[in-house]
């Protein structure tokens, strides 16, 4: 799989540069989401402008991400939804379920106010 990571201080931006992210390609999309995650990033931004479809494999790559950013109360975005990608997101009703944005500066917003309102929580718990 080819793909670039943009490590920011709080977050790290994963963007696959194929076309496909099918049963080939996202067991090794599940390994670099998990890699990354063990890493210790609490958030990342998964970056699918060049990806213009998705398989029920790449999906489940998809739910591990927000399965395991959400764990730890850390946020998994995704941005760069092709037209495509979004369907199939509206079918399977993963957009409800997802946090899909547009842009990565979309992206790294969403997880500012995350941030924020993680810690309002926190203040209001003590």
């Amino acid at each position: 799989m080819k793909y670039s990571i943009d490590k920011k201080e709080q977050y790290v931006v994963f963007s696959p540069q194929e076309e496909k992210i099918d049963s080939l390609l996202a067991p090794a999309l599940k390994s670099e989401i998990l890699t990354i995650h063990a890493e210790g990033y609490p958030h990342m931004v998964l970056d699918l402008s060049e990806v213009k479809y998705v398989d029920s494999s790449g999906l489940s790559a998809l739910l591990v991400g927000d399965r395991e950013f959400g764990r730890n109360g850390g946020i998994f975005v995704i941005s760069g939804i092709q037209d495509h990608v979004m369907k199939l997101l509206k079918i399977s009703m993963l957009d409800k379920k997802l946090n899909l944005v547009s842009t990565l500066e979309e992206a790294g917003e969403a997880i500012f106010m995350h941030e924020i309102e993680s810690g309002e929580e926190e203040e209001e718990e003590d």
